[in-house]
């Protein structure tokens, strides 16, 4: 079975894949894959600098993160350049992660399921939801961002409602890290197909 774990930024997405893979759950990040992609794959980068050039490089010879998110919110075409050259390869390294997974279940962590339309490649998507204030406190924090920083990415977010309506499981994430972690393990059991009293 093939999981979706999605949220907004701040939602604490991360945090719960982290309670996922304690419970023995195999867990990728496809923010962090495509993060990285451009740094370890060499066709990637000569790619990326075709078409974005020498500017977004930094003295360490990777991809100036701050400099290239600026650059694709303002300008779609480059947005959507980026997008050709790192989607390809971070699908196929989900795949590959599935092909070699021996989880009961595999989650695949992804921040913007909604957004891409892509709900139908998972057998259930599962939703890490907070108030907006939270997630405005906890990315700024996490982030080291302005409050309207944090804002400006969330404007490019689906809603938390557009995120419910493709939610088979939805965790509240408003509490302490203890009650996180306890809606994990009940959604974990839900997917294992253990009832449980609540």
């Amino acid at each position: 079975m093939i999981v979706g774990l999605t949220g907004g930024i701040g939602s604490g997405k991360s945090v719960a894949g982290d309670f996922f893979i304690e419970l023995g759950i195999d867990v990728i990040d496809a923010d962090h894959v495509s993060k990285n992609i451009l740094d370890d794959n060499e066709s990637a980068k000569k790619l990326f600098l075709e078409h974005f050039g020498e500017k977004f490089i930094d003295k360490n010879n990777n991809v100036d993160r701050a400099l290239l998110r600026d650059e694709i919110f303002k300008n779609e075409d480059k947005k959507e350049a980026l997008e050709s050259i790192i989607h390809p390869l971070v699908r196929e390294e989900i795949f590959n992660f599935i092909e070699n997974s021996n989880s009961v279940y595999k989650i695949i962590m992804v921040p913007l399921i909604y957004e891409t339309n892509s709900q139908d490649f998972y057998d259930k998507i599962v939703v890490v939801d907070c108030k907006e204030e939270n997630q405005i406190i906890r990315a700024s924090k996490r982030d080291n961002k302005t409050k309207n920083d944090i804002i400006n990415i969330m404007k490019n977010q689906a809603s938390s409602d557009e995120r419910m309506s493709i939610a088979d499981e939805v965790i509240k994430n408003d509490s302490s890290l203890d009650d996180l972690k306890k809606q994990v393990i009940k959604v974990h059991q839900k997917l294992l197909g253990i009832n449980i009293d609540d």
